[in-house]
Parts: C-alpha cells; sequence; structure tokens
C-alpha cells in the first residue's frame, strides 16, 4: 500500500496531498505521513511555502474513530497540528469537500485557510459525546468570533464555505480547480510578512456578555443530560480566559475525559449502527433500478411531506389526489414546506422555485403511465389500499417500483392484489417526511433483490437512514413503541398521569412525552389499527380503553383542539376531562391508584421497549439490536447519547 501522505514541489511552492479514502481520516499512518512532510518541506530550502491538499471526495473528514478506545500510538493529533503551526514557511489548507474535527483542526495549524466553494467546516465532536481534542476550542476563537466558535463547537453543525469567508475562517474561496487557485495563492503570500500562528494570537472577545449568558444558559438546558454540549462551552470560556498553552492543557484533559464516559461510548455506538444497518443480503451487489419520476398518492401530511423529501433530493413529483380541491391544497402543502426551507436560509428563493416547478399533479392514475417509483401515502385501511393498488397496477409501467407507506398493515396483503408482487414494498416515512431522517424499508416475502436494492438507493438519495424491516403489525419502530405506549397505558390506569410520564420521559432526555406524541400525530391513526386488532385480541390480555373514549369524543389530538392534553392558543395544558376518565377507568377496573415515581415510570417503559425488541429481532423482523436502536433514536426521540434502549440495557447489563 502507498505512503498515506506525499510531497511533490511545484516550483517554490511544495504541495502536501494526504490520500486515505474514503474519507482521509487522520489516522495514525496520516499523522506520521504529516511529520515526514514537514521534515522534507522545512530542508528544502527551494520550497517558501506549502500547501495542504487532499485526493478523493474531501479534505481531511475527522479523525480515525476506529483507534478510539485504542493505546494511542504517536504522533498524536495535537502535536501534529502544533508541528505544523510551528513550521518557518507558510502552510496553507485547500479545503474541499469537508473539513470536520481533526480535519478542521489539522486546518487551523495552517498559516492560511482556502476552500472550495462547495466545501463544508465544521467541529462535529460534541456529536459523538467529546469535544476538539487537539485545540479546535482553542484556536478556533482566535480566528472567528467568540459567538461563532460557541456556535459551531455546541452544535456541531458545518458551515459552508462562503459562510466561513465571511466569518474569517477561511481567507479566500475558489471557483475554479482548487490546487491551481491554492499555488498560485500561495505565490501572492511570498513577499508578504508571514502572519501569526493561531497560538499567538489573541481571542476575539465576548461581545456582550448578557447575551453571551443567554446563549449558554440555552445550550445547557437544550443538552437535557447529554454532556458534552456542556463541556463544549466550559472548554471555549476556558480558551477565552486562560493563556493558549494553558486553555490547550486543559481542552485535552476534558477530551480525554470524555472519551471515557458512556456517553461517547453510547454515541460512537449509534454512529457505526446507522452506517451498517442499511444492508439487506438479498440486495447485495444488486443495481438499483432507475428512479427519477416520483408518483405520489395523496396530498395530505405525509404525501406533501414525501414530495418535498423528493424536491429537495432534485426527483421530478407527481402528486395524484382524488379531487381538484384535494390536489390543490397538497399542492400548497409542499409549497408552504418549501418556503419555510426559504425562510430557515435553507435555500434561496430561485432554488426554492426551481425545485417547485419540478412538482405536478393530476386526479388521474393515468398520468403516472411514465413514473419510475410510486409511493402511496392514504388513509390507514386495508381496503383503500387495495383499491389503490389495483390502480396502480394498471395505470403504471410493469417496471415501475410500487410502495405503500402504511404504518402497521400487512405490505405483503397489499402487494397481493398486484399481478407482479415482487415490485411492492413498504417505505415508511416518518413525519414531517421531508425532515425525520428514518426511514423503515419494509421487505416483503416476493420483493425482487433489485426492487429492494433501489429501495436503498431511494432512501440515501433522499438521505434518510434507511431500515431494512420485516412485515408485522407495526413493523420495528410501531411495534416497539405500541408496547411502551401500552405500559404507559397501564401505568396511568394504575396511578399515574400522562403528564407524569411525559414528564418524566422528557427530564430522562426524549424531545417529547409519550402523551404529547400521540397528540402530535394523530389518536385516530393508532385508534383505527386498535380497532382492526380488536377481533383477534387475546380476551385474556390487558386492555386499557381510554384512549379509545378520547377518540369516541373526536378528540384526536391537536389538530382537533383536544387529546390527552387540550390546546389552547398556543398553550398546552392538562385536561380535566381526561382526569375524569383516568380515575373513573381505574375504579372501574377496581384498581387501587398509587403513586409512580419518576425513576419508575421510565424504568417501566425501558423493560417495555427491550422486551419488545429483543422479540423483533428474534422473530427477525429488525435484522440486529443495532437495527432497533437506530429506528428508536432516529424515529421516537430515544436520547442519542444513551445509545438506544438495546444498547442501554446491555451496558447496564456490564455494569
Amino acid at each position: 500500500m502507498s505512503d498515506p501522505v506525499s510531497v511533490e514541489v511545484d516550483g517554490r511552492v511544495a504541495i502536501v496531498t494526504i490520500a486515505n479514502p474514503p474519507v482521509n481520516a487522520a489516522s495514525q499512518a496520516v499523522r506520521a505521513g504529516l511529520m515526514e512532510a514537514f521534515a522534507t518541506t522545512e530542508t528544502n530550502e527551494a520550497v517558501q511555502s506549502v500547501v495542504l491538499i487532499c485526493d478523493g471526495r474531501t479534505f481531511v473528514a475527522g479523525a480515525d474513530i476506529k483507534e478510539f478506545g485504542k493505546p494511542p500510538v504517536a504522533p498524536d493529533l495535537p502535536d501534529v497540528v502544533r508541528t505544523i503551526e510551528q513550521a518557518s514557511k507558510p502552510w496553507i489548507a485547500a479545503i474541499h469537500g469537508t473539513a470536520l474535527g481533526g480535519g478542521l483542526e489539522i486546518a487551523l495549524g495552517c498559516r492560511f485557510r482556502v476552500a472550495d466553494a462547495s466545501a463544508k467546516m465544521g467541529l462535529p465532536e460534541v456529536n459523538l459525546g467529546i469535544i476538539p481534542g487537539a485545540g479546535g476550542t482553542v484556536r478556533l476563537p482566535r480566528v472567528v468570533s467568540a459567538e461563532t466558535a460557541l456556535d459551531m463547537v455546541t452544535s456541531g453543525k458545518p458551515i459552508g464555505a462562503a459562510r466561513a469567508l465571511d466569518v474569517g475562517l477561511v481567507d479566500a474561496v475558489s471557483e475554479g480547480d482548487l490546487r491551481t487557485f491554492a499555488i498560485q495563492f500561495a505565490a501572492s503570500k511570498e513577499n508578504e510578512p508571514m502572519p501569526d500562528s493561531l497560538s499567538q494570537r489573541s481571542v476575539n472577545p465576548v461581545a456582550d456578555d448578557a447575551a453571551w449568558q443567554g446563549m449558554t444558559d440555552k445550550i445547557r438546558k437544550r443538552a437535557r443530560g447529554q454532556h458534552s454540549p456542556a463541556a463544549a462551552v466550559d472548554a471555549i470560556e476556558t480558551a477565552l480566559k486562560l493563556p493558549f498553552d494553558e486553555a490547550l492543557a486543559a481542552e485535552r484533559a476534558l477530551f480525554k475525559r470524555l472519551k471515557d464516559d458512556p456517553q461517547s461510548k453510547a454515541l460512537r455506538h449509534i454512529f457505526f449502527a446507522e452506517r451498517s444497518v442499511s444492508r439487506i443480503p438479498e440486495a447485495k451487489g444488486v443495481a438499483p433500478r432507475d428512479f427519477e419520476r416520483i408518483g405520489i398518492i395523496g396530498g395530505g401530511t405525509m404525501g406533501s411531506g414525501i414530495a418535498t423529501a423528493c424536491l429537495l433530493s432534485n426527483l421530478s413529483v407527481i402528486m395524484i389526489e382524488r379531487d381538484q380541491s384535494a390536489l390543490e391544497i397538497g399542492l400548497a402543502r409542499v409549497r408552504d414546506s418549501l418556503t419555510a426551507g426559504v425562510k430557515r436560509g435553507l435555500m434561496t428563493q430561485q432554488e426554492c422555485e426551481h425545485r417547485f416547478a419540478m412538482l405536478s399533479g393530476a386526479t388521474e392514475y393515468a398520468a403516472l403511465s411514465e413514473a419510475d417509483l410510486v409511493v402511496e401515502a392514504v388513509f390507514e385501511d386495508m381496503a383503500v389500499k387495495h383499491d389503490v393498488f389495483k390502480r396502480l397496477d394498471t395505470a403504471t409501467k410493469p417496471d415501475a417500483i410500487l410502495a405503500s407507506n402504511t404504518s402497521y398493515l400487512d405490505v405483503n396483503e397489499i402487494a397481493s392484489v398486484v399481478r407482479d408482487p415482487s415490485r411492492v414494498i413498504g417505505l415508511h416515512f416518518f413525519s414531517p417526511a421531508h425532515i425525520m431522517k428514518l426511514l423503515e424499508l419494509i421487505v416483503t416475502k416476493d420483493a425482487a433483490p433489485d426492487v429492494l436494492a433501489t429501495g436503498l438507493a431511494f432512501g440515501k438519495r433522499l438521505r434518510k437512514i434507511t431500515v431494512p424491516a420485516g412485515v408485522c403489525d407495526g413493523f420495528i419502530g410501531n411495534r416497539v413503541m405500541s408496547a411502551y405506549r401500552r405500559a404507559g397505558e397501564y401505568m396511568i390506569e394504575d396511578g399515574a398521569m400522562p403528564w407524569d410520564v411525559d414528564e418524566a420521559m422528557r427530564d430522562f432526555g426524549f424531545p417529547m412525552g409519550l402523551f404529547e406524541v400521540q397528540d402530535l400525530a394523530g389518536l385516530d391513526i393508532a385508534w383505527a389499527m386498535r380497532k382492526r386488532q380488536a377481533v383477534t385480541r387475546d380476551p385474556n390480555e390487558r386492555y386499557v380503553d381510554i384512549a379509545d373514549q378520547i377518540c369516541e369524543r373526536g378528540h384526536f389530538g391537536r389538530k382537533t383542539g383536544r387529546g390527552w392534553y387540550r390546546y389552547e392558543d398556543g398553550t398546552r395544558e392538562p385536561d380535566p376531562e381526561v382526569a375524569a376518565l383516568i380515575l373513573e377507568s381505574s375504579q372501574r377496573q377496581g384498581i387501587t391508584r398509587r403513586d409512580f415515581s419518576a425513576d419508575e415510570i421510565i424504568q417501566t417503559l425501558l423493560e417495555a421497549m427491550t422486551a419488545q425488541g429483543a422479540q423483533v429481532v428474534e422473530e427477525g423482523i429488525a435484522a440486529s439490536p443495532e437495527a432497533v436502536d437506530v429506528v428508536m433514536v432516529n424515529g421516537y426521540g430515544f436520547p442519542r447519547w444513551l445509545g438506544g434502549p438495546m444498547a442501554l440495557r446491555e451496558a447496564r447489563a456490564l455494569g
């Protein structure tokens, strides 16, 4: 294998190139190679400046996470960055793709930074339960404002090249060939005094102490039990107060402590799990079918969200609705979602208009004759689904893939009405579909390998984490959720209140509680599922009908203003009528109510999650415990820094 770092000389400029595919991670071999490159360029009197660039699709995209948990091997990254920083000749980092984590820290060790116009830069270590450990928190506030440094380190979100130029993180942006631009940039600086390294510069002070306090308080509150965001705040504040070397030592000590924190181990678990679960043995090595024209059946909340997700991925979409009025409402929903992206700065108005122009609509299925993939997103009723798929079978071309977005129904049964069931799969999106990262790919018994491969490719195109799931009631996520929902309902009949359960879940780290989520999603969907299951329900099984009673009153959650809670003027309040229903149900069942502590509530819910998760794996519905963790973290708000319910159970079992 060739060395991952090479040096060539072009006139008075040395080009140091990192080639460590796929993402040029700062592995031990790369670090050692950079030290050798430093020695080579320092001793070559002809070299007046050094351009650091990377082969492939990206600059250094971070440290080699596989080295975490192993004994460190010299040279470590802080020494590499410090060595580059002390060079007698200016190093210019030429950034394309992404410069993340250790990659950006290496760039901060250079005297100059130039970037390709499409490059992104960030310090995402907080998402792995750690903070930058090679001077990122100390050097960054010496080149950008304290406020920008705080945001970048605590959020982990990368910034684009234009923004990086605006805040001072890069010195220039290239619109053409980056290597040529960087060499020309280096030559232009030859007759100028070499600027001080960041270690020799003063920090940029806080502009407004009160505003700063508000920012840090908000970050700590938003962390909800995750350690790394608060540690990142501490590291930045230390960098603003202490001399460079002292702040660097404090950062390194905090980094090492966090690296051994169980939260970091859990976050690394989910990081690797998300990258391993999107595999289907039958589809391995199989080329997907082409899909550029997407059909969407239904323009409701879910259908419009799926359409938006497709448009954001530059796929053309045709939406089918039952009549012109419903179609216009559905198209308007999509436009509203795209416009919201403009308001949030995620796209320009011109980009919004371009994407919306890729959307069309019709009220006749014949308009889908050229669609490559069609996603059905209509009401959760098997008869309705059968009618839709019979019509799709006639209207679409024979090789078009037909997918159902059903949350619970048997996709094999849906496929049975199609002449060629091998082209049918489930694609279970999570609402809002254009924002939520999770996609369950339901593997039907007759699905062709290239259809499954296309489902995976479609999810990747939409930038989703795609988790294959077998056919059962609720697949992976909703089946596990149904189990812990039942546990929650047992507790409210036994003595807790919905708001007690929700508060305990929020304190544990969920963004929303169980009953809040039901109100947000709409109680009518699960109610329809329960009515469908009633005929096969074990008469000896405990069944709590409080949710049914709420639905019978026409209270379906936020959309009707009442559900488990009462919603008025943007507020959510406990509903006395629901409390009365709960007390009456307990009395009717002869239950003596008792108090539940927050710890008991959480433990009860976790036991239900993990028991059902283990059963889902045992039955082959989920390929592994990691698949359950990925679904629960990305679809149901399980605290990411705990790794998922299955990982948490294993960690607790190991003590």
